[in-house]
Protein backbone atom coordinates (compact mmCIF):
# COMPACT_ATOMS: atom_id res chain seq x y z
CA UNK A 1 0.00 0.00 0.00
CA UNK A 2 1.66 3.42 -1.03
CA UNK A 3 1.25 6.56 1.13
CA UNK A 4 -1.64 8.28 0.29
CA UNK A 5 -3.49 5.19 0.09
CA UNK A 6 -2.12 4.07 3.66
CA UNK A 7 -3.43 7.48 4.57
CA UNK A 8 -6.75 7.83 3.23
CA UNK A 9 -7.30 4.65 5.34
CA UNK A 10 -5.96 5.63 8.09
CA UNK A 11 -8.46 8.76 7.80
CA UNK A 12 -11.42 6.27 7.05
CA UNK A 13 -10.45 4.19 10.12
CA UNK A 14 -10.31 7.53 12.04
CA UNK A 15 -14.04 8.76 10.87
CA UNK A 16 -15.24 5.48 11.70
CA UNK A 17 -13.98 5.59 14.85
CA UNK A 18 -15.29 8.67 15.31
CA UNK A 19 -18.41 8.15 14.25
CA UNK A 20 -18.59 5.15 16.42
CA UNK A 21 -17.72 7.36 19.80
CA UNK A 22 -20.22 9.47 18.66
CA UNK A 23 -22.99 6.98 18.49
CA UNK A 24 -21.72 5.60 22.02
CA UNK A 25 -21.64 8.83 23.63
CA UNK A 26 -23.74 9.04 27.02
CA UNK A 27 -26.54 11.53 26.87
CA UNK A 28 -28.45 11.92 30.23
CA UNK A 29 -32.16 13.68 30.15
CA UNK A 30 -32.60 16.19 33.25
CA UNK A 31 -35.61 17.28 34.69
CA UNK A 32 -35.30 19.52 37.53
CA UNK A 33 -38.30 20.74 39.87
CA UNK A 34 -37.49 24.37 39.02
CA UNK A 35 -35.43 26.57 36.56
CA UNK A 36 -35.81 29.43 38.36
CA UNK A 37 -35.10 28.44 41.79
CA UNK A 38 -31.36 29.05 43.06
CA UNK A 39 -31.14 26.32 44.64
CA UNK A 40 -31.51 24.25 41.04
CA UNK A 41 -29.83 27.10 39.23
CA UNK A 42 -26.64 25.82 41.54
CA UNK A 43 -27.60 22.03 40.86
CA UNK A 44 -28.22 22.51 36.99
CA UNK A 45 -24.26 23.68 36.87
CA UNK A 46 -22.96 21.23 39.05
CA UNK A 47 -24.15 18.65 36.89
CA UNK A 48 -23.27 20.60 33.47
CA UNK A 49 -19.78 20.64 35.09
CA UNK A 50 -19.28 16.99 36.11
CA UNK A 51 -21.02 16.07 32.33
CA UNK A 52 -18.24 17.66 30.47
CA UNK A 53 -15.87 15.85 32.63
CA UNK A 54 -16.74 12.82 31.59
CA UNK A 55 -17.72 13.71 28.04
CA UNK A 56 -21.52 13.49 28.59
CA UNK A 57 -24.34 15.39 26.89
CA UNK A 58 -27.12 16.42 28.71
CA UNK A 59 -30.58 17.46 27.99
CA UNK A 60 -32.94 19.83 30.21
CA UNK A 61 -36.44 19.73 29.98
CA UNK A 62 -38.39 22.17 32.09
CA UNK A 63 -41.19 21.95 34.87
CA UNK A 64 -40.93 24.97 36.86
CA UNK A 65 -42.89 22.93 39.58
CA UNK A 66 -45.84 22.02 37.11
CA UNK A 67 -46.31 17.96 37.65
CA UNK A 68 -48.09 17.56 34.21
CA UNK A 69 -45.31 19.55 32.27
CA UNK A 70 -42.76 17.40 34.16
CA UNK A 71 -44.11 14.09 33.24
CA UNK A 72 -44.24 15.44 29.91
CA UNK A 73 -40.81 16.38 29.63
CA UNK A 74 -39.82 12.87 30.62
CA UNK A 75 -41.72 11.31 28.18
CA UNK A 76 -40.12 13.35 25.58
CA UNK A 77 -36.49 12.19 26.64
CA UNK A 78 -37.59 8.57 26.76
CA UNK A 79 -38.55 8.84 23.01
CA UNK A 80 -35.67 10.46 22.85
CA UNK A 81 -33.71 7.14 24.16
CA UNK A 82 -31.48 8.90 26.37
CA UNK A 83 -28.70 6.40 28.17
CA UNK A 84 -30.81 7.43 31.89
CA UNK A 85 -32.92 10.15 33.58
CA UNK A 86 -32.27 12.37 36.36
CA UNK A 87 -35.28 13.70 37.76
CA UNK A 88 -36.25 16.27 40.94
CA UNK A 89 -40.15 15.15 41.23
CA UNK A 90 -42.04 17.63 42.36
CA UNK A 91 -44.61 15.22 43.56
CA UNK A 92 -43.68 12.26 45.19
CA UNK A 93 -47.21 10.53 43.34
CA UNK A 94 -48.11 12.64 40.20
CA UNK A 95 -45.21 11.61 38.97
CA UNK A 96 -45.48 7.83 39.13
CA UNK A 97 -46.37 7.59 35.13
CA UNK A 98 -43.04 8.93 34.19
CA UNK A 99 -41.17 6.53 36.43
CA UNK A 100 -43.21 3.64 35.04
CA UNK A 101 -42.51 4.90 31.71
CA UNK A 102 -38.59 5.17 32.14
CA UNK A 103 -39.09 1.70 33.31
CA UNK A 104 -40.74 0.02 30.64
CA UNK A 105 -38.18 1.59 28.10
CA UNK A 106 -35.75 0.27 30.15
CA UNK A 107 -34.02 3.74 30.97
CA UNK A 108 -32.96 4.17 34.50
CA UNK A 109 -34.52 7.15 36.52
CA UNK A 110 -32.74 8.63 39.25
CA UNK A 111 -34.41 10.84 41.48
CA UNK A 112 -32.15 13.82 42.83
CA UNK A 113 -33.01 15.86 46.05
CA UNK A 114 -37.07 15.34 46.25
CA UNK A 115 -37.70 11.56 45.51
CA UNK A 116 -40.86 9.31 44.35
CA UNK A 117 -43.31 7.10 45.89
CA UNK A 118 -42.34 4.14 42.67
CA UNK A 119 -41.61 1.08 42.69
CA UNK A 120 -39.38 2.06 39.58
CA UNK A 121 -37.29 4.63 40.81
CA UNK A 122 -33.76 3.10 40.30
CA UNK A 123 -31.92 5.28 43.17
CA UNK A 124 -32.21 8.05 45.26
CA UNK A 125 -29.57 10.66 45.44
CA UNK A 126 -30.65 12.31 48.90
CA UNK A 127 -30.08 14.15 51.77
CA UNK A 128 -30.76 12.75 55.06
CA UNK A 129 -34.00 14.29 55.63
CA UNK A 130 -35.49 13.07 58.80
CA UNK A 131 -32.26 13.59 60.58
CA UNK A 132 -31.97 17.51 58.85
CA UNK A 133 -35.67 18.13 60.74
CA UNK A 134 -34.06 16.95 63.88
CA UNK A 135 -31.27 18.69 63.66
CA UNK A 136 -32.71 21.84 62.92
CA UNK A 137 -35.46 20.92 65.62
CA UNK A 138 -32.35 20.29 68.56
CA UNK A 139 -30.72 24.24 67.08
CA UNK A 140 -33.95 25.93 67.48
CA UNK A 141 -34.82 24.76 71.08
CA UNK A 142 -30.83 25.44 71.85
CA UNK A 143 -31.83 28.96 70.28
CA UNK A 144 -34.78 29.20 72.30
CA UNK A 145 -33.36 28.39 75.55
CA UNK A 146 -36.68 27.70 76.96
CA UNK A 147 -40.69 27.13 76.36
CA UNK A 148 -42.52 28.97 73.27
CA UNK A 149 -44.34 29.03 70.40
CA UNK A 150 -43.37 27.20 67.64
CA UNK A 151 -45.15 28.10 63.88
CA UNK A 152 -43.99 25.55 61.25
CA UNK A 153 -44.02 26.77 56.77
CA UNK A 154 -43.30 22.96 55.81
CA UNK A 155 -43.39 23.43 52.36
CA UNK A 156 -45.49 21.47 49.32
CA UNK A 157 -47.61 18.61 51.25
CA UNK A 158 -47.08 16.08 47.70
CA UNK A 159 -43.36 16.08 47.81
CA UNK A 160 -42.19 13.61 50.52
CA UNK A 161 -38.64 15.56 50.91
CA UNK A 162 -40.81 17.66 52.71
CA UNK A 163 -43.18 15.86 54.39
CA UNK A 164 -39.89 13.91 56.15
CA UNK A 165 -38.19 16.96 56.81
CA UNK A 166 -41.65 18.65 58.84
CA UNK A 167 -41.61 14.86 60.39
CA UNK A 168 -37.99 14.94 61.94
CA UNK A 169 -38.34 18.35 63.20
CA UNK A 170 -42.14 17.44 64.96
CA UNK A 171 -40.10 14.22 66.39
CA UNK A 172 -38.11 16.49 68.31
CA UNK A 173 -39.38 19.83 68.87
CA UNK A 174 -42.59 18.31 70.06
CA UNK A 175 -40.99 16.58 73.24
CA UNK A 176 -38.97 19.77 74.04
CA UNK A 177 -40.45 20.77 77.79
CA UNK A 178 -42.75 23.91 77.04
CA UNK A 179 -42.49 24.34 73.57
CA UNK A 180 -45.45 24.26 71.42
CA UNK A 181 -46.17 23.76 67.53
CA UNK A 182 -49.02 25.91 67.12
CA UNK A 183 -49.48 25.76 63.50
CA UNK A 184 -48.35 24.39 60.51
CA UNK A 185 -49.17 25.41 56.92
CA UNK A 186 -47.73 23.59 53.79
CA UNK A 187 -46.95 26.18 50.56
CA UNK A 188 -45.35 26.53 47.46
CA UNK A 189 -41.30 26.99 48.06
CA UNK A 190 -41.51 30.48 47.17
CA UNK A 191 -40.47 33.49 49.21
CA UNK A 192 -44.40 35.50 48.32
CA UNK A 193 -46.19 32.01 50.38
CA UNK A 194 -43.57 32.60 52.87
CA UNK A 195 -44.06 36.29 53.46
CA UNK A 196 -47.89 35.58 53.30
CA UNK A 197 -48.05 33.06 55.51
CA UNK A 198 -45.76 34.21 57.91
CA UNK A 199 -47.72 37.65 58.49
CA UNK A 200 -50.66 35.55 58.99
CA UNK A 201 -48.97 33.46 61.60
CA UNK A 202 -47.27 36.43 63.33
CA UNK A 203 -50.98 38.05 63.79
CA UNK A 204 -53.15 34.91 64.90
CA UNK A 205 -50.22 34.05 67.48
CA UNK A 206 -48.05 37.15 69.22
CA UNK A 207 -45.86 35.56 71.05
CA UNK A 208 -44.37 33.07 68.49
CA UNK A 209 -40.88 32.77 68.72
CA UNK A 210 -40.15 30.63 66.12
CA UNK A 211 -41.03 29.90 62.62
CA UNK A 212 -39.76 26.59 60.73
CA UNK A 213 -39.16 27.35 57.01
CA UNK A 214 -39.03 24.00 54.60
CA UNK A 215 -36.05 25.82 52.34
CA UNK A 216 -34.81 29.22 51.86
CA UNK A 217 -36.99 30.93 50.02
CA UNK A 218 -39.92 30.16 52.45
CA UNK A 219 -37.36 31.59 55.57
CA UNK A 220 -36.22 34.55 53.60
CA UNK A 221 -40.25 35.60 52.98
CA UNK A 222 -40.98 34.35 56.60
CA UNK A 223 -37.84 36.57 57.48
CA UNK A 224 -39.42 39.66 55.21
CA UNK A 225 -42.67 39.68 57.14
CA UNK A 226 -41.29 38.99 61.04
CA UNK A 227 -38.83 42.81 60.11
CA UNK A 228 -42.36 44.26 58.90
CA UNK A 229 -43.89 43.32 62.51
CA UNK A 230 -41.30 44.77 64.16
CA UNK A 231 -40.22 41.63 65.85
CA UNK A 232 -36.71 41.36 63.97
CA UNK A 233 -34.69 39.86 66.18
CA UNK A 234 -37.18 38.00 68.40
CA UNK A 235 -38.64 35.29 66.53
CA UNK A 236 -35.77 32.76 65.32
CA UNK A 237 -36.27 31.89 61.55
CA UNK A 238 -34.83 28.58 59.74
CA UNK A 239 -34.58 27.92 56.20
CA UNK A 240 -33.09 25.25 54.09
CA UNK A 241 -30.49 24.69 51.14
CA UNK A 242 -27.57 27.42 52.10
CA UNK A 243 -28.60 29.56 49.05
CA UNK A 244 -26.42 32.97 48.73
CA UNK A 245 -29.44 34.86 49.35
CA UNK A 246 -30.21 33.08 52.72
CA UNK A 247 -26.64 33.25 53.60
CA UNK A 248 -26.12 36.57 53.16
CA UNK A 249 -29.63 36.84 55.21
CA UNK A 250 -28.15 34.60 58.64
CA UNK A 251 -24.73 36.84 58.08
CA UNK A 252 -27.56 40.21 58.78
CA UNK A 253 -28.91 38.50 61.45
CA UNK A 254 -32.40 37.98 59.51
CA UNK A 255 -32.37 34.54 59.16
CA UNK A 256 -31.32 32.94 62.20
CA UNK A 257 -30.32 29.37 60.82
CA UNK A 258 -29.90 27.53 57.18
CA UNK A 259 -28.56 24.00 56.11
CA UNK A 260 -25.85 24.00 53.51
CA UNK A 261 -26.53 20.99 51.24
CA UNK A 262 -23.90 22.54 48.40
CA UNK A 263 -26.59 21.86 45.32
CA UNK A 264 -23.69 21.77 43.29
CA UNK A 265 -21.82 19.31 44.72
CA UNK A 266 -25.63 17.50 44.44
CA UNK A 267 -25.49 17.98 41.18
CA UNK A 268 -22.46 16.42 40.50
CA UNK A 269 -22.77 13.33 43.03
CA UNK A 270 -26.04 12.72 40.81
CA UNK A 271 -24.70 12.49 37.42
CA UNK A 272 -21.63 10.02 39.41
CA UNK A 273 -24.37 8.31 40.80
CA UNK A 274 -25.91 7.68 37.57
CA UNK A 275 -22.40 7.13 36.33
CA UNK A 276 -22.25 4.02 38.77
CA UNK A 277 -25.40 2.96 37.92
CA UNK A 278 -24.53 2.87 33.73
CA UNK A 279 -21.26 0.95 34.44
CA UNK A 280 -23.09 -1.81 35.86
CA UNK A 281 -22.81 -1.01 39.73
CA UNK A 282 -25.40 -2.61 41.78
CA UNK A 283 -26.81 -3.23 45.56
CA UNK A 284 -27.28 0.32 46.63
CA UNK A 285 -30.75 2.18 46.23
CA UNK A 286 -29.49 5.51 47.75
CA UNK A 287 -26.58 7.86 47.96
CA UNK A 288 -26.60 10.51 50.46
CA UNK A 289 -25.36 14.15 50.25
CA UNK A 290 -23.92 15.66 53.57
CA UNK A 291 -25.16 18.63 55.26
CA UNK A 292 -24.14 21.33 57.47
CA UNK A 293 -26.31 23.39 60.08
CA UNK A 294 -24.77 27.33 59.02
CA UNK A 295 -25.72 30.03 61.88
CA UNK A 296 -23.96 33.39 62.27
CA UNK A 297 -21.39 31.41 64.44
CA UNK A 298 -19.79 29.90 60.83
CA UNK A 299 -21.58 31.65 57.90
CA UNK A 300 -18.84 32.12 55.34
CA UNK A 301 -18.05 35.64 54.64
CA UNK A 302 -19.28 37.14 51.68
CA UNK A 303 -17.34 37.00 48.58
Amino acid sequence: MNRRAFGLAAAGLALSAGRAAAQEAVTIGVSLASDTNPFYIAMRRGMDERARELGWRLRFVTANEDVVAQNNGVLDLIAQRVNGILISPIDAVATRAAYEAAARANIPIISVARHADSPHQTLYVAMDEVQIGRDVANWVIRAMGGPGQVAMIAGPQGAATFRNLAAGFSEVITRAPGVQVVARRDVALTRDEGLRVAQDLLVAHPNLRAIYGGNDDIALGAAQAVAQSGRAGQVIVTGLNGIPPALAAVRRGDVSLTVELNPATWGRLGIDTMARWLRGERGFDRVNVGHVLVDRSNVPPAR
